[in-house]
């Protein structure tokens, strides 16, 4: 069975964008953070994505690697992400591409069934379905790099659960700029 690992960069608070989907709370990451999540990249078999966060990455990542300042780190990235597969559940996109396959129907029973293959594993992202994967008990592993900064609102990290979590904590670092790593997995 795959493990499904959700991470993301948020606030203190716990968003992961501000009021109007503003992101700009985290400014650029540190070479020392973005290389965690290139890494974190390298490690993933597929990585699934709901429409707001893959509108985000495939409007920059498929020619990242060929913007003029680009460095080293996200010419890495850029090829990591182009080349790996992906899902995008959405019903409203009608197009997707890069090693991706759209996803229009029920996005929890689609993960399911990807988790019970005997493969490497998996990222989520994006809140709503990620929350979805949540509240249906699917999260394996959770990684919030933590920013120094108070937003007030906007879109939350964690959903609205029906049941407790119950967390092991498995690793905490930090990076430059008072960035707080942890990693939890889900005690079951």
């Amino acid at each position: 069975m795959r493990k499904l690992i959700y991470g993301m960069n948020l606030t203190l608070d716990g968003y992961i964008a501000a009021p109007g989907d503003d992101i700009g709370w985290g400014g650029p990451p540190s070479d020392e953070l973005f290389q965690f999540w290139s890494d974190q990249l390298q490690a993933t078999d597929l990585t699934l994505y709901g429409r707001k966060l893959w509108q985000t990455m495939s409007s920059y990542w498929p020619t990242g690697d060929q913007q003029p300042n680009a460095t080293p780190a996200e010419i890495e990235f850029a090829r990591r992400w182009r080349d790996m597969s992906k899902v995008v559940f959405s019903s409203t996109i009608d197009k997707v591409d890069w090693n991706t396959r759209l996803v229009t129907g029920d996005a929890v029973a689609e993960i399911t069934r990807l988790k019970a293959e005997d493969s490497g594993p998996m990222d989520i992202g994006g809140a709503t379905l990620a929350g979805a994967a949540m509240r249906a008990g699917l999260i394996d592993e959770y990684v919030l790099a933590t920013a120094p900064v108070l937003v007030g609102g906007g879109t939350p990290f964690f959903t609205v659960l029906d049941n407790w979590v119950n967390l092991n904590l498995v690793e905490t670092r930090t990076f430059p700029g008072g960035v707080v790593l942890t990693r939890y997995e889900t005690r079951r």
